[in-house]
């Protein structure tokens, strides 16, 4: 190439967003939940959501899941609109709360094989259920034992396996990390950067200003529904990030 007259450069193509939020609102009477949300989360990232309780966090996941319809605008999965064909979004999704109910009497691989099956996808083979186990970090003598014997983050794990028998390209959770001690939730984020490179787009909500600093590629910060921040965590460090938070999301006096 002749440096005098470089050829033009290739424009970048941005992928498709994993999960998007356009101009999303959501009220409830009088009360606006979620008020007039950009946001987007890409395949291979992982976004997490800050603020206090009642900022529209958990709302924004619920629009995701088609739990909510919205008010106005649209939760997008992978291009479509969530409200237009909320099973078709679903399939493409996965989804941990602050505690993942399974049925306490079956083991961990027949719990998975029955959520599996449920979101309809073929019926998996034991090796396969196994293997996804495995991935997610379940030990190996636990996969048979009933899940009534299961700590809350070996119920956080058979969660993951079911976004990885699911192929999920993108994962939401609400406060996952709530309640765990510091080993289990350092394995919990190790997880999520595996799923992150796998390219699945994540969009976790916490309270946590330290898990967010420590696995999130970006970090939001609501207040009343608004997203009045958002930052790559290259650009801030851990106190950075909480002089933001303070600033953004205090009380009004």
């Amino acid at each position: 190439m002749n440096p005098l007259d470089p050829s033009p450069a290739k424009p970048t193509v941005k992928p498709t967003a994993a999960l998007q939020a356009r101009s999303l609102s959501k009220r409830f009477g009088d009360q606006i939940a979620v008020d007039c949300l950009d946001l987007s989360v890409f395949p291979g990232e992982i976004l997490c959501l800050l603020g206090a309780n009642g900022a529209g966090k958990t709302t924004t996941i619920q629009l995701f899941l088609g739990f909510l319809t919205p008010t106005a605008g649209a939760a997008m999965v992978n291009g479509q609109a969530v409200a237009d064909d909320v099973v078709a979004a679903r399939r493409r999704v996965a989804y941990i709360p602050e505690n993942v109910r399974l049925y306490p009497h079956l083991s961990g691989v027949e719990n998975l094989s029955f959520f599996t099956c449920l979101a309809g996808r073929p019926t998996p083979s034991r090796s396969e259920l196994i293997a996804w186990l495995a991935d997610a970090g379940l030990q190996a003598d636990a996969a048979d034992r009933r899940v009534e014997a299961y700590s809350k983050g070996m119920r956080q794990k058979v969660g993951i396996a079911m976004a990885l028998a699911k192929a999920a390209e993108a994962l939401l959770l609400d406060e996952p990390m709530s309640g765990l001690d510091p080993a289990a939730a350092s394995s919990f984020c190790d997880l999520l950067r595996q799923l992150r490179d796998r390219g699945v787009g994540v969009l976790m909500t916490t309270h946590s200003l330290f898990r967010a600093h420590d696995v999130g590629d970006r970090i939001g910060i609501m207040k009343r529904g608004s997203l009045v921040a958002l930052e790559a965590t290259a650009d801030l460090d851990l106190a950075g990030l909480e002089r933001l938070y303070l600033d953004r999301s205090g009380v009004d006096s």
